[in-house]
Formats: structure tokens, sequence, C-alpha cells
């Protein structure tokens, strides 16, 4: 199946503009549709001037709207459906926001589509996020690499700073192994409450509208082009401004949670293999580099990556709704897109580095944001 004209919603965001940029230079005519919200793009959007590019057909407008998914989904042949609010830590005070635009935007997206008379959208890709897994996989060495799925932790173990999973049985530490799709749904946060939605308004949808999808759980993405605005998704956007300004890096717990980091370019391919797809997909996939990264060791490269000294500090504070650890198996997707991550940590630090240091220097919210989930009673 050849794209030839595509609707991004949130293209104008940080994976929806790589995304965009990479179909108009392989042919595509590419519609965007965007609200150009200020917590990503400041109260005055700037550095968005290629979105009069000719091959671009820009919408502003809302996925929270069922007007603006009826004229945006005219004479589209698959969409791509990234536009959603992101941020474990507010999603838990801004409930109904986050539900409003994740959940309420996707099934406004299915009404649209079955209203359609002249159904043209052949195919719908779902950006989702590894947080629906909760806590990633685990094993236990002590009981024979018994394979498990441990639930949130507890607030109680981590005021106590009992910061890793144990072994129900034995109760030994667990050891972190890939997650792979058809591991247990745990989601831990409100975010990742909508996305796990998500999925299923996307698969139950489709199915019934006969109209292949594909859902990828992405993992940690970063690279060039992320906001470096918002303070509250993004740990290599935070810190790059920290670094810029010689300020501490604050690391939660005790520095060895890992997550899986991939850079924004093989994600934008594995969209791609997507909708390049010539076989029906119907699927949900893990899109990562396959790889954990503890939070201090991407700290401390990162300001190297800077050619800064790492002025890291490991707090003991901890979020409630965080995670452990989580990497992705991305076997499936290796097999059934022939997908492959090529950009590596290291290259893609200084790649994110040199970027960054082109871009004006934005405020730091950290401590704001911080403030609010101690005010909430999420963060100890």
């Amino acid at each position: 199946m050849k794209y030839n004209k595509v609707l991004v919603t949130g293209g104008a965001g940080f994976i929806g503009a790589s995304l965009v940029g990479r179909l108009i230079r392989e042919g595509a005519h590419v519609r965007v549709m965007d609200s150009l919200t200020s917590q990503i793009h400041g109260e005055v959007p700037r550095g968005l001037d290629w979105l009069s590019d000719s091959a671009i057909e820009f919408v502003r407008g809302s996925v929270t709207s069922r007007s603006d998914w009826d004229s945006a989904l005219e004479g589209i042949d698959q969409v791509v459906h990234l536009a959603s609010e992101t941020g474990t830590g507010q999603s838990m005070y801004e409930v109904g926001r986050y539900c409003e635009a994740n959940l309420m935007g996707t099934a406004l997206m299915i009404d649209a589509l079955g209203a359609m008379s002249s159904r043209t959208v052949r195919r719908v890709l779902l950006s989702s996020s590894r947080s629906v897994y909760g806590e990633g996989s685990y094993e236990c060495r002590t009981c024979a690499g018994v394979r498990t799925n441990p639930g949130s932790r507890k607030a109680a173990d981590l005021r106590n700073h009992n910061w890793d999973p144990m072994c129900t049985k034995c109760g030994h530490k667990l050891e972190a192994v890939p997650t792979r799709e058809s591991d247990i749904l745990q989601p831990s946060s409100i975010y990742a409450c909508t996305k796990s939605a998500q999925e299923d308004l996307v698969r139950i949808g489709c199915d019934a509208l006969a109209i292949d999808h594909a859902i990828f759980r992405l993992q940690n993405v970063y690279g060039e082009g992320q906001s470096l605005k918002n303070p509250y998704t993004g740990i290599l956007s935070i810190f790059s401004t920290r670094i810029r300004r010689h300020l501490d890096l604050p690391i939660f717990e005790d520095g060895k949670e890992s997550r899986d980091f991939v850079h924004v370019d093989d994600v934008v391919q594995a969209f791609i293999s997507g909708l390049n797809s010539e076989s029906p997909v119907n699927d949900v996939m893990n899109v990562g580099s396959g790889v954990a990264t503890s939070v201090k060791h991407l700290a401390t490269e990162l300001s190297a990556a800077f050619g800064e000294e790492p002025r890291v500090v490991v707090t003991g504070q901890f979020r409630i709704g965080d995670i452990r650890h989580n990497y992705a198996d991305i076997g499936k997707i290796g097999a059934q897109l022939n997908f492959k991550p090529t950009i590596t940590l290291d290259k893609g630090l200084r790649r994110f580095s040199e970027w960054v240091l082109q871009q004006p220097l934005p405020e730091d919210r950290l401590d704001q944001a911080n403030r609010e989930l101690t005010e909430r009673k999420l963060m100890g």
C-alpha cells in the first residue's frame, strides 16, 4: 500500500514534523491537523514556516472537534494519529483534559470515519506508548527464570526507597527483560490509561469499518525538533536546558531506573514502514531501540555530548505513576515490517546536542512542574 494523501494529526509536533518532512521528500501529499497548543509550541508558535510548503495542507484544528475531523478526513488515503496530550505526572491532576484529548479525540475520529459518504481511508496508524505496560517485564533468576509483569509500585515502598519490584514467591529482586507485545497491560498513570483505551478504540473501530490499522507502542522518543518548552515530558529536553544553564540534573529514585531511548528518525522509519506495507497490518508493535539505559547514565552521557561535566544529583525523590524499568522486545516489528533501529544513543545524543545549541535558551520550568506534583501529593 503506497501512500498518496496522508493525514497527520499533531503533524506540527515533534514526531509529526519529522514524519511530514520525510513524507514530502518521498512525494506524498500531506494534510496536517494540529491545534498548536501553547504547552508544546509556546504562546506564540514559532519556527513553523515549513508548514507553508506547497505539498502540505495545514488545518489548524482540534481532534476534540467532530467538524474538524470531518474536514480533515476528506479525500485522505491513510491517517497517522499522533495528536495526544502527553506527560505522566501532569495527567494525574489534569485528568479531564487528558481524557478529552486522547479518548474523545480518538472516538470522534472513529465516528467521522464511519460517517464518511465515500470512505477513502484504507489504513490508520496510531501512536501509542510503552506506558500501557506499566512496569515492563521481569524474570526471577532465583525461581529458575520465571517471567512476570509486576503491578504498580506502592507509595509506601517508594517512601522507604524500596525501588525494585520483588518476586512474590521468594522475595528476591526481579531482573528486567525485554517487554513483548503479548505481555499484560497494566497502566499506572492516567496518561497510560488513555493510551491503552486509544488502542482499543482504534482496534475495535477499524475492525468494524474494515479499515486496516497498525498500533505502534513507542518507547522514549528523543531527537532534533522536540519541544524544549514543555516541562512535563521529555527528559532530554528538560536536562538539556539545565545543562545549558549550568544547573544540577536532579535524578529521581537512585538513578538506576531505566528506559528505552529511541531516536525520532528511527520512529519515523517505523511509521513509513507501516504506511508502505503492501500486506494488511492489523496488529500492535513495539517501537524502540531494544536497549535499556539508566537515567543516571543518560544524564552523564548527555552532559558529555554538550562538552560539560555532569552535575548529576540523585535526589531519592519519586513520582506516583512512574515505573522502574521498561525496554522493548522489537522482534515483531522487525519480522513484519523489516524495521531495525539504526541510530545508537551515542550518535543520537551528539546530534541532539548540536541541534539544541542552535535553539534559543528556554526558561527552566522543572521546579514549577515538580512543585505542582508535590502540592497534589503525587511526588515524594
